[in-house]
């Protein structure tokens, strides 16, 4: 987490979290997701606007974490920014060559793979020590290829099972109106 960050955090303790206005697709792109698009629909049905500022990017992607309860956010000075995630907190780009290293789209090193699941649509996960991620669409072939070398074996999976299994929340907006509407 930047400095900045965690002095805004000691200055300003009590800033309300933000949820639903932002989003994180399926090929490691974000999304900013405005009142407008919110009312439109849950992520990723409704993406809104995909960032494209690399300054801004990188200072989302260095400031992204979790709490205790598997919800990811981005920590922007004394605010989390709650994460709509499409299927996992994290997108892997794939090394071509010997032992096909993972590499999240925040630019962090996966670590040793523990696993890969397969799930029902035919889209390939991979657990590592960073935590569990989706292989992007562009390196599939070489995630292929690591299998055919038998560096990893996918495991069937549902999808839909994936969160609770790895600890995470994909819509922390939803857990949210649930929460609110039982107390």
């Amino acid at each position: 987490m930047d400095d900045i960050v965690k002095q805004a955090l000691a200055k300003w303790p009590n800033v309300p979290h933000c949820y639903g206005w932002l989003g994180l697709d399926a090929r490691g792109n974000w999304y900013m997701r405005d009142d407008r698009t919110q009312a439109e629909g849950a992520f990723p049905a409704a993406k809104g606007s995909m960032l494209r500022h690399e300054k801004l990017i990188d200072f989302i992607q260095r400031n992204y974490d979790h709490d205790e309860e598997g919800q990811w956010f981005f920590q922007n000075g004394p605010q989390r920014v709650y994460v709509e995630l499409e299927a996992a907190p994290f997108v892997w780009r794939i090394a071509d060559g010997a032992g096909f290293a993972a590499t999240a789209h925040t630019g962090q090193a996966a670590g040793a793979i523990s696993a890969c699941l397969l799930d029902e649509q035919g889209r390939l996960f991979l657990a590592a020590p960073l935590g569990l991620g989706l292989v992007h669409t562009q390196d599939v072939g070489l995630a292929a290829n690591a299998v055919e070398q038998g560096l990893w074996t996918p495991e069937p999976v549902h999808a839909a099972d994936l969160p609770q299994r790895f600890g995470h929340v994909l819509s922390p907006s939803a857990r949210r109106l649930v929460v609110l509407s039982k107390e």
